[in-house]
């Protein structure tokens, strides 16, 4: 596990954890259009204000909830970022290439992200507050830059597993990444591996 793994929950209960690899890809774990809108999360406010705290973006840089600033248009904004991820990220994934709209859309995201400060107290980085979603869109859409835009892209895939959607940037050293979570589809591959293998022959 790292610090920047996801607990997940599908909707059978079932937990493992996920690393998507970079804060843009760990958007998609918030919902999106069907058939995701069941995992969707971007409906209120102060839930989604928890969220960004445990997100990539705060990794070596705190965020309380009561930092960040949302409401219903942030939220919308951070919907329609989300959404055009996950038309992108999977064309990425299959060697595709993204929608010049798609791209352009990203392009103009590209803001002033999060700004840092020392906090006075502790003497440690910390976002200024407030954060706000068009800096928490910022962030994500220059990560999007960067994974689309640079030799990362051969590294963006889609989890192997039987039916599995995930979408992740493999910053594994040797880059041959291929599930979403060894305790997940990598462990039903695994098992699925031993049980044709014990199966008799004819």
């Amino acid at each position: 596990m790292t610090v920047t793994a996801r607990l997940l929950t599908n909707q059978w209960g079932e937990s493992f954890r996920f690393d998507p690899g970079n804060f843009c890809l760990e958007l998609l774990l918030t919902g999106g259009p069907p058939p995701y809108d069941v995992y969707e999360i971007l409906t209120d406010p102060a839930h989604v204000a928890v969220w960004i705290t445990e997100s990539r973006l705060t990794v070596g840089n705190p965020l309380d909830p009561a930092d960040v600033l949302l409401d219903e248009a942030g939220l919308d904004l951070i919907r329609d970022f989300r959404n055009v991820m996950w038309r992108v990220a999977p064309a990425v994934a299959s060697s595709d290439r993204p929608a010049g709209a798609d791209l352009e859309f990203i392009n103009e995201a590209v803001g002033d992200p999060p700004h840092t400060r020392l906090d006075p107290g502790s003497g440690v980085l910390r976002w200024a507050p407030p954060v706000t979603a068009a800096q928490v869109v910022a962030a994500a859409a220059r990560d999007a830059v960067e994974m689309i835009g640079t030799d990362a892209r051969e590294r963006v895939r889609q989890c192997q597993g039987n039916n599995c959607k995930l979408l992740f940037l493999d910053t594994s050293r040797p880059g041959n990444r291929r599930w979403c979570s060894m305790q997940r589809c990598g462990n039903r591959h695994k098992v699925s591996t031993y049980r044709h293998r014990r199966q008799p022959p004819g």
